[in-house]
């Protein structure tokens, strides 16, 4: 086992791992910007390292640093959380290089996997269904084209690097697909240096349901089960449940054993989620790999009693996985929602500033994962979460019911959050049901006036 771990990351997260240390009897230090040097989890660290100002791209995105911190320290080991550079398979190579283990998958997996392209040929070599595509990158307007005509509109643009739905635009038709074309190019090299991009088959209302995946050095990979991420507002998660509700279970049977045999395709290990689109046959087809430890990974905690941190930083320390499949049992209902500094009133405009009051939900079934404590300043420069609230239940609409009771309860006072939309979301009958797609949350919830 590691005898120092550096904390790269920032927040709820970096709280998270510096909790799942202690656990391990593992001493752990932990990195922050100026921006962060008054959060109160830096304190319960056993050093604090200060890298830079502000700007993620000095301080949270900056190998160098983070690199220097960890050596200044004694770290033998760097957990990146997710975000920042949790999926750069060169700073993951740069801290093997120094001696430093990274705790995450492999480089030669990350680069495989972390191009949307390259991984989709990996799926179709494992067996696994992928979504109708270009046949490699798109190289010109002429190419677009073609495939569009030939798979018939609507299509989809995607970057070939990055996520969180950055480089995605959906296509109509031809004038569409062309400006599409220009502007997926344009933002995913403004976001991940690479501009390079592919087509899919726009699928119609499907749904976001993923898988959990833990591998080890020894190539052993298991799943966890599955989780419902279909409530999105632009392609960004804002309810996370499991099991996917109306799932027929051979269809998750099946889904969960094309996750692991994508998995030992690539030589994986550590923690990871495959991710697939459901149509309303119930096909499924891969669409990504998340090479991480993602925000949503409570859900699967509570569903399987299994500490996801810890089994990664054992995983990295080169520990044989202590689970075999049949050992993963799925209890009960596990619901997240995160809680954004965000207005959805205003078209989700952050709200950073103060927090003057914060009195957060307990009770039976709740858990709250949150580094905010009264007083907390929400910085301008970083994502926007300040928390995620969890409720475990043995059926789904006892979490429900435990659901709306803690939305009710949870009091936050000097910024704006998305607590009000959370509310709204499980008084709806359609998601009480289990009959919500990617689209849902935009179609119902964010019409705009008149619509």
């Amino acid at each position: 086992m590691f005898q120092k771990v550096l904390v790269a990351n920032r927040g709820e997260i970096a709280l998270r791992v510096i909790r799942a240390c202690r656990d391990l009897g593992v001493e752990v230090a932990v990195v922050y910007s100026e921006a962060d040097r008054d959060a109160p989890y830096l304190k319960l660290a056993d050093q604090a390292v200060c890298i830079g100002p502000a700007a993620a791209a000095q301080s949270y995105l900056y190998p160098p640093r983070i690199i220097a911190a960890a050596e200044g320290v004694g770290a033998d080991a760097i957990h990146p959380g997710y975000g920042f550079l949790s999926e750069n398979g060169n700073f993951a190579q740069m801290c093997r290089d120094c001696n430093i283990e990274f705790i995450g998958p492999p480089a030669e997996a990350m680069h495989r996997l972390g191009n949307k392209d390259r991984a989709k040929q990996v799926a179709r070599e494992a067996n696994v269904p992928t979504v109708p595509g270009s046949d490699g990158l798109i190289t010109s307007e002429e190419q677009a084209l073609a495939f569009a005509r030939a798979v018939g509109y609507p299509v989809l643009v995607k970057a070939a690097a990055g996520g969180g739905g950055r480089g995605m635009r959906q296509a109509w038709d031809d004038a569409g697909l062309v400006s599409g074309l220009a502007a997926a190019r344009a933002e995913a090299e403004a976001a991940f240096k690479d501009g390079s991009v592919f087509l899919e088959k726009y699928l119609d209302r499907p749904r976001h349901v993923e898988v959990q995946l833990l591998g080890d050095h020894h190539g052993n990979v298991i799943h966890l089960y599955e989780r419902d991420c279909s409530l999105q507002r632009r392609h960004q998660k804002l309810v996370e449940e499991s099991p996917a509700p109306n799932l027929p279970a051979a269809v998750r049977d099946a889904m969960c054993a094309a996750a692991v045999r994508l998995a030992q395709a690539a030589g994986y290990y550590s923690a990871g989620t495959c991710e697939f689109l459901v149509d309303r046959d119930h096909k499924f087809y891969f669409i990504e790999v998340n090479a991480r430890i993602q925000v949503e990974h409570p859900v699967t905690e509570l569903v399987t009693g299994v500490d996801l941190i810890r089994e990664q930083i054992r995983i990295a320390a080169g520990e044989r996985l202590r689970y075999r499949q049949e050992d993963i049992v799925h209890r009960g209902a596990a619901i997240e929602v995160r809680i954004n500094a965000e207005d959805p009133a205003n078209d989700f405009r952050p709200s950073p500033g103060v927090i003057t009051t914060w009195r957060p939900p307990g009770g039976p079934g709740v858990r709250f994962d949150s580094h905010v404590v009264p007083g907390y300043r929400v910085p301008p420069n970083y994502d926007s979460m300040v928390g995620k609230l969890l409720v475990h239940q043995p059926t789904r609409a006892e979490a429900f019911a435990v659901m709306r009771r803690a939305l009710r309860e949870f009091v936050v006072e000097g910024i704006q959050t998305t607590i009000p939309l959370h509310r709204r979301i499980f008084e709806d009958e359609a998601f009480a049901a289990g009959r919500v797609d990617t689209t849902y949350i935009e179609r119902e919830f964010l019409k705009p006036p008149g619509g």
